[in-house]
């Protein structure tokens, strides 16, 4: 999938008569690639636009400028048929294992559900595939006729995971899908999303809070700050040499698992401006402890350091 300038503004009215309008700006042009195959991690703070970029990517959201082109064709230029047919390709995981699976339907009848909609196999077929998917994600099969408040959030979130792969996508957008979770549970759902993808051959988009949830999951790393990508690089390179300011900050909140050692953290001053009136030039500059004059004026572009390494900051523009 290739994202080219995409945007997503949310329109707010305002005045006595609704008279003046002003936006939301989510997202706010934005560009990046998903590779077959991959995980391609996307973090930020709550706010940032990232879990938008997700639900647009899956036609939940109408995007308000921009092109989404996945395996070479324009989503936007798709017949009404042909949507339909992209949808059983881009699937989601969403963040809540709880409201997103419909409380009164048996869980073997949610992860029938997009097979039978798809209209995947027959009656018979579908029981036999519903088994092997409940297997597939560690559950048992006598599990397919019990309701999701009987069940555990990590095993709520096992049932997403398999109606998510009962259509075999090529791409998953994995929606904060542990942050829920405690976090014994988010190792085993994350160990559970990496044999799948291995078994199935899927390509991931995963959004987290953090970069410690992605560190072990992901190919390559985004990380967005009120609606713009600052940096994207392949995951060894951005853990172990990260350039923005924004990404170095989240880095440093990781918690070090040893009581003996003590990281440097760098703390951010303020709060995250508003999307609705973003600051001029870096949106990051009001935060920034290495902020420079040109930083308030010009906004900055995508400079590449290396092959799989880009960052938007002025720290970089020579």
């Amino acid at each position: 999938m290739s994202i080219k300038n995409l945007k997503k503004y949310f329109t707010i009215q305002s005045g006595l008569f609704n008279n003046s309008t002003n936006y939301v700006r989510a997202v706010d042009d934005i560009s990046f690639n998903i590779y077959k195959g991959e995980t391609l991690g996307l973090v930020g703070e709550s706010g940032c636009g990232k879990s938008t970029t997700g639900k647009i990517l899956v036609n939940l959201l109408k995007p308000t400028e921009g092109e989404i082109l996945f395996c070479g064709k324009n989503i936007k230029e798709l017949t009404k048929k042909d949507r339909r047919k992209l949808s059983k390709n881009i699937q989601i995981i969403f963040q809540d294992p709880y409201a997103s699976l419909n409380p009164r339907m048996t869980i073997g009848d949610i992860i029938a559900e997009p097979m039978r909609v798809n209209k995947i196999d027959n009656k018979d077929n579908l029981n036999k595939k519903v088994l092997n998917l409940l297997e597939c994600v560690g559950l048992a099969s006598y599990h397919k006729d019990r309701y999701p408040h009987e069940f555990s959030g990590g095993q709520r979130q096992r049932v997403g995971i398999a109606r998510a792969i009962s259509v075999s996508p090529k791409l998953i957008v994995c929606d904060e899908p542990v942050s829920a979770l405690d976090v014994s549970i988010q190792a085993q759902v994350l160990n559970l999303l990496y044999d799948l993808q291995r078994e199935f051959h899927l390509t991931y988009l995963f959004i987290a809070h953090g970069l410690n949830v992605v560190k072990h999951i992901s190919n390559r790393v985004g990380v967005m700050y009120l609606g713009k990508i600052v940096e994207i690089a392949d995951s060894d390179i951005l853990y172990k040499s990260c350039k923005h300011p924004y990404t170095q900050a989240l880095l440093s909140a990781i918690p070090i698992p040893d009581p003996n050692m003590k990281g440097k953290r760098i703390l951010l001053k303020g709060d995250i401006p508003s999307p609705i009136n973003p600051p001029s030039g870096c949106r990051f500059h009001t935060r920034c402890p290495k902020c420079m004059n040109i930083c308030k004026e010009k906004q900055p572009n995508m400079i590449n350091l290396s092959k799989n390494h880009v960052v938007a900051c002025h720290l970089y523009d020579y």
